[in-house]
């Protein structure tokens, strides 16, 4: 196996020629072995199955691929990976869309340069947020014949999406159709089986609370809204109301079911094959016998049957699929919205608290092992992007209650860094040097938390206008985690202080700033958010609630930087509280130095400088003890280093 950064000094001739021209050729040489997926014949095969009545009632115009599965999950089973198989395109967000004569792929900001690389010349990248990217449905709207039929899955379609799609087509004249069959899985002839991994219990000293107090909080809750039955079709949801973990879904700690709760009791849907011993008598220690296990598949027929006789309401998340609420044929009966497992989830207890505190400390000293042996051996052995990352999860495991990564390390050299969701791989993976911005954006699972922190260094000499955007970052990071702001305000109203310092200068970074974060769940957890777009179901920041603080920026073609720590949201005590209405701030959970000698000094004020400091001297205090507990001395003298006060 070769590493196409053999060829850097031949590379680096080649680059002044080539100077003049856009940014992604310039990068293209680094990328040589990433050839785009031909898709060619599975869309003639899709087209022609979107006019056959044998899969279709009627001809559709249109065939809508979203990135999710029946449980509308971000990060998906190989399984449900639909939409990557027709495009090629293998980002963790996006949509096709497929007519007879055009196929479009509409992602945001974050898959930009990915998505460009791994569409071939069937695709036209749609990007989202931009001013000029038509949306979904004025696309569909504009450039096809009035009366056409768009069909969808609804299987993997969510309520609220199909809804708001509906409208929009049925006022200009088109209808959106429900497929029964999903036409992706007709082409997918070799689709794995679906994941049926064992299920195991969390025990109480993680979770702090057991199912039994949840179960009397969420029926508590479905009495306000006079609901008979609450439907849980998330899968973290549901692994946190029944204080278990799976391993179904790559990096993400759930499994493969549904939940429908009533009065004091609850129905799971679940793959026998998964729920041992174990874990009834972990149901029954909690609730008592106050449950039911059915097939998965059963949970379409349980709801036809409930359907039929309920007296109050069927609540439904408006998240779930839209195959499981209109099974409910009164609409009336129907609820949509939030639910009280997701609210619940999102603001943490005591124990999950310290929980996370303490996770985010041994983490930390998985870094700095890896950071300091990085700097050692850079220049001394080929290490690369794979190798790198490889090395990193070695000294994780060294760690307590360490289970797994919470993501696909993001090990980024140089261009690869402006991939903002980058995934090194063999086909593409570099070598690390000292002459090029590395970016580790890296997380772990473990049996008291979640981690997700991202550190930008470089290990030579970098460039005046990589230090100028790196302190940028840096003083729009310090910036929001210094915030003082009302009680359950949105995150939407704190995005513009990340990014204040890029704005003056014209630079901007095109993905959100912050996202919640589960507790030994999903690296990515709603419903809060810190971002330039309007998160609808973002119901405030309160005290209990984690959430990461990352702006960065990416110059394609050359590097990417980005800083991320996760941070908890706790009370702050001003000298008023105008109206009551309460006050709060941040606090800084993770413990990993920034990179001193990224930092343009004289650009920071005298309050960022102390507040950097004073973070500088925690790490020290809290992980400084315990890498020396552990024996790791070289990483510990790192960690002094980075960490000594910055003077002007």
């Amino acid at each position: 196996m070769f590493y196409i950064d053999d060829f850097i000094p031949m590379y680096r001739c080649f680059q002044n020629i080539v100077a003049s021209l856009p940014s992604l050729v310039v990068c293209c040489y680094l990328r040589l072995k990433m050839t785009p997926k031909s898709t060619t014949i599975f869309l003639q095969k899709l087209r022609s199955s979107m006019q056959n009545t044998k899969y279709v009632k009627e001809p559709i115009s249109a065939y809508i691929v979203p990135s999710s599965d029946a449980h509308n999950s971000e990060y998906l089973a190989e399984c449900d990976e639909f939409r990557a198989f027709i495009s090629g395109f293998t980002g963790s967000a996006g949509t096709a869309i497929i007519t007879q004569n055009e196929a479009l792929l509409y992602t945001d900001g974050r898959y930009f340069l990915q998505a460009s690389q791994q569409l071939d010349s069937n695709w036209t990248l749609a990007k989202e947020g931009l001013p000029t990217t038509l949306s979904q449905g004025d696309w569909l709207s504009k450039y096809l014949a009035k009366g056409s039929r768009i069909g969808v899955d609804p299987k993997v379609y969510s309520y609220d999406k199909f809804k708001l799609l509906h409208t929009k087509l049925e006022a200009t004249g088109h209808q959106l159709v429900p497929v029964a069959t999903n036409l992706i899985d007709l082409l997918w002839t070799d689709r794995p089986a679906r994941p049926t991994n064992p299920v195991k219990p969390l025990a109480v000293k993680y979770t702090g609370t057991t199912i039994g107090q949840k179960l009397k909080s969420v029926n508590d809750s479905m009495k306000e809204k006079n609901a008979e039955y609450l439907v849980l079709t998330a899968l973290d949801e549901i692994a946190y109301f029944l204080n278990l973990r799976g391993s179904d879904i790559e990096f993400n700690p759930v499994f493969f079911s549904y939940v429908i709760i009533g009065d004091n009791c609850f129905t799971l849907f679940i793959n026998s094959k998964q729920v041992g011993k174990e874990v009834l008598d972990h149901l029954n220690e909690q609730v008592a016998g106050n449950f039911k296990i059915e097939p998965y598949e059963n949970i379409e027929k349980k709801l036809e049957e409930l359907a039929k006789q309920v007296d109050g309401y069927i609540w439904f998340s408006e998240h779930s699929s839209y195959t499981l609420v209109d099974l409910v044929p009164k609409k009336n009966r129907i609820t949509t919205d939030i639910t009280p497992i997701c609210l619940m989830k999102a603001i943490k207890n005591p124990v999950e608290i310290q929980g996370m505190r303490n996770c985010h400390i041994r983490d930390a000293a998985a870094l700095c092992c890896y950071f300091s042996w990085l700097e050692q051996n850079v220049d001394r052995e080929k290490i690369t992007e794979v190798s790198g990352a490889q090395k990193l999860l070695e000294f994780r495991k060294l760690q307590s209650d360490f289970v797994g990564p919470s993501f696909d390390t993001i090990s980024s050299v140089g261009p690869h860094g402006a991939i903002i969701h980058y995934q090194p791989s063999d086909s593409t993976d570099v070598r690390i040097t000292s002459d090029q911005l590395y970016l580790c954006d890296s997380g772990g699972q473990y049996l008291d938390g979640t981690t997700d922190v991202t550190r930008t260094l470089h290990f030579g000499n970098p460039t005046l206008f990589e230090k100028d955007c790196y302190t940028r970052v840096l003083k729009g990071q310090l910036k929001l985690a210094s915030r003082i702001f009302p009680s359950k305000i949105r995150g939407n109203y704190l995005d513009s202080f990340a990014r204040e310092f890029l704005w003056q200068v014209g630079l901007d970074f095109a993905h959100g700033t912050g996202h919640g974060i589960g507790s030994y769940l999903n690296v990515h957890e709603g419903p809060m958010g810190i971002s330039w777009r309007p998160i609808d179901t973002d119901p405030g920041l309160q005290p209990g609630m984690f959430i990461s603080n990352e702006p960065g920026y990416y110059q394609d073609g050359e590097f990417g930087l980005r800083i991320e720590d996760i941070v908890l949201v706790i009370e702050a005590k001003p000298p008023h509280n105008h109206a009551n209405r309460g006050y709060l701030t941040f606090e800084t959970v993770c413990l990993v130095p920034k990179i001193n000698k990224l930092i343009l000094v004289d650009m920071l004020t005298d309050e960022e400088l102390e507040q950097l400091n004073s973070y500088h001297r925690q790490c020290v205090e809290v992980v400084g003890p315990l890498l020396e507990q552990q024996g790791q001395m070289q990483a510990r003298e790192w960690l002094i280093r980075e960490t000594r006060p910055l003077t002007r």
